[in-house]
């Protein structure tokens, strides 16, 4: 095992804050396996790299000989978490908990190895507290506490709503690290006030507190907003490998190093020296991504899986050749195709009004040459069978239904 200076080098890499770092120095040498703690609200099936940021950085913990337990907020997912938010978060049925929950360990584990990982439910302590139980956890916290929030204190500000059970969820949150006995805690920016919460509750209850770590937000492909699938700046773990592939290649070069450290397994003194290259103009930016996207690739997908995407993103982009394998899919095909309507039905756009807009800007080509703006209608004879293409990676090729 590293020591715990060496440990440390490799834990902060890429985070925001460590609170208090001596305190974590201090459980680090002890050499004894610390329980490492992530707790999750199932709210959406899909992840994308953005919520696989604290995954990862797991995984490292787990690699320096540390135990993840990973909780599902089963019972808190009925409260909504409210960080970050101006409005109340409406909660979920159990219904959808269960299945948004499996959808996400299923996910996470491409990330965690399984092994190290101690998976549990808060509902197994919270759903058990009588309203004694929670009138003791309660009086551990003042109003004037929980109002330092700041999405609180400032929808208290504005006299916007705050439920009273809203208070309770970052009390909830606390218990769970008292529950698991938790070392560390990791969360987003926006759950700092959270973490702290669980480290000053564990010192009330006797428990030795944890460490709070909190790791940024992590941009997505338009290197502007935080990757989101509602900005569509997205790359999500469950993309195919071609599409995961060129959207890491599309990230701004600035991001380069910041994506090797919060969405890869590569070593942090590699990392290091990556960084210094770039900087210093002795390692090119399209050679230093090329890898970035082989890495997340391969992660996602099995040992090799980069470099197949790698070849396929060659052919489509240098070569300006279409995929080997493009999509045949059956569609109803009248005499007269409406054009957009068609892109919507082979799945390349989300909407007819999507696919004119795309035509209008010359981002639709068939059998590779640009169609022009403003003609929606073509024979079926013209489109049966021949390549679609929407943008830079998305290709079909209509056939017609039987």
């Amino acid at each position: 095992m590293l020591s715990a200076d060496e440990q440390l080098h490799v834990i902060k890499s890429g985070i925001s804050t460590l609170v208090p770092e001596a305190d974590m120095l201090k459980k680090l040498a002890r050499g004894v396996p610390l329980r490492v703690k992530l707790g999750v609200d199932p709210t959406a099936p899909d992840l994308h790299l953005g919520h696989a940021v604290p995954l990862r950085k797991l995984r490292q913990f787990q690699d320096l000989g540390h135990t993840v337990v990973l909780i599902i907020g089963d019972f808190t997912a009925f409260i909504g978490d409210p960080s970050g938010r101006n409005t109340t978060r409406p909660p979920l049925t159990m219904e959808q908990i269960n299945e948004n929950a499996q959808t996400y360990v299923d996910q996470a584990f491409k990330i965690l190895d399984p092994e190290k990982t101690e998976l549990r439910r808060n509902s197994e302590w919270l759903g058990k507290l009588n309203f004694a139980d929670l009138l003791k956890l309660t009086s551990q916290f003042t109003v004037a506490r929980i109002l330092e929030r700041d999405d609180f204190s400032k929808r208290y500000a504005s006299q916007q709503p705050i439920s009273l059970h809203e208070f309770l969820y970052p009390m909830a949150q606390a218990y769970d690290s008292v529950a698991i006995h938790a070392d560390i805690e990791l969360g987003g920016t926006d759950q700092l006030f959270n973490l702290l919460a669980g480290r000053e509750l564990m010192e009330k209850m006797g428990v030795e507190p944890q460490c709070a770590l909190t790791l940024p937000l992590i941009e997505g492909t338009d290197g502007v907003q935080k990757m989101s699938k509602s900005y569509g700046n997205y790359i999500g773990l469950t993309d195919e490998a071609n599409d995961m592939f060129g959207k890491v290649m599309s990230i701004p070069d600035g991001l380069i190093v910041k994506y090797y450290r919060m969405c890869t397994s590569v070593d942090v003194d590699e990392i290091d020296e990556l960084e210094a290259a770039l900087d210093a103009g002795s390692q090119h930016p399209n050679a230093a991504k090329r890898r970035l996207a082989r890495e997340i690739v391969d992660l996602y997908h099995g040992a090799g899986a980069g470099t197949g995407a790698e070849e396929a993103f060659d052919r489509v982009f240098k070569q300006h050749q279409a995929p080997e394998d493009v999509d045949e899919i059956e569609v109803d095909l009248a005499d007269d195709v409406y054009l957009p309507g068609l892109l919507v039905d082979l799945g390349l756009v989300a909407s007819a009004g999507e696919g004119r807009r795309m035509i209008d800007q010359g981002g639709v080509k068939l059998d590779g040459a640009q169609l022009e703006a403003r003609i929606y209608n073509y024979a079926r004879t013209n489109v049966e069978g021949r390549l679609l293409q929407v943008g830079k990676r998305r290709f079909a090729r209509p056939i017609a239904r039987v």
